[in-house]
């Protein structure tokens, strides 16, 4: 599903090169509960960038669902981020003014749908994250939990068929970190790919594969023993 082959990501201040990544190859397989690891500055921020379509990298290919994304512009990538990545940010980045069953189907104002299909859509993902007694109300109305899982039912209602979540948990208690993570557990085991981004070791063991990242280079690449549903092999680089 994902396949990234030697990428290079540079940034530029005046004359000086910082080299962020610096020859990633990876293979990320359909149905696979991915963590991505390591510590500030190891580049783990920038791939996921990369993986979601949000940045290009400076060079490498990066093939999403057969679909060579490292060469597309903007509105492409865009178009790819709609359809086939739905994020999920430690931030929640919902809109306040919004009830918790408008700001899950705004994706699908952007995709076109009538208003009914909308908003039976959008309740059916809020069913599915058990907050339909909340759709009716706003950000400033529910707890971080409560909004997180409107974040996660936002990233569901497109069917992508990827989740990639951004250190979904860094803005929770300890409980509500695990509730939240059991909802991802259900979200892999009904057959989506979800990718996540950590810095905590006991919501990355949530995970079926733990990638570690350090100076911009995968240190680690390893499958748990207990993941029966992953690939029977794994790349280190």
């Amino acid at each position: 599903m994902i396949h990234l082959d030697n990428i290079f990501k540079n940034y530029y201040l005046g004359k000086q090169v910082i080299e962020v990544l610096k020859g990633i190859s990876l293979d990320i397989f359909k149905n696979e509960y991915v963590a991505l690891m390591g510590p500030s500055g190891s580049g783990k921020s920038t791939l996921m960038n990369i993986i979601g379509c949000l940045d290009t990298p400076t060079s490498g290919t990066y093939i999403l669902n057969e679909q060579d994304v490292s060469r597309m512009t903007d509105n492409e990538l865009a178009d790819v981020r709609n359809k086939e990545i739905g994020f999920v940010f430690q931030q929640f980045n919902l809109l306040p003014r919004l009830t918790a069953l408008e700001n899950v189907a705004l994706p699908l104002v952007y995709a076109g749908m009538p208003k009914r299909q909308r908003q039976e859509k959008a309740m059916h993902v809020l069913e599915k994250v058990n907050l339909a007694d909340r759709s009716h109300h706003k950000p400033n109305e529910m707890s971080g939990g409560q909004n997180q899982r409107v974040a996660i039912a936002r990233a569901l209602v497109n069917d992508p068929s990827i989740i990639l979540a951004d250190e979904p948990t860094g803005n929770l208690d300890t409980k509500t970190s695990h509730e939240i993570m059991d909802i991802f557990g259900h979200i892999h085991a009904a057959g989506n790919t979800v990718v996540l981004v950590t810095h905590e070791e006991d919501i990355a063991h949530h995970a079926h594969r733990i990638i570690r990242l350090r100076d911009g280079l995968i240190e680690t690449d390893t499958i748990k023993q207990a993941s029966m549903n992953a690939p029977a092999h794994s790349q280190s680089v």
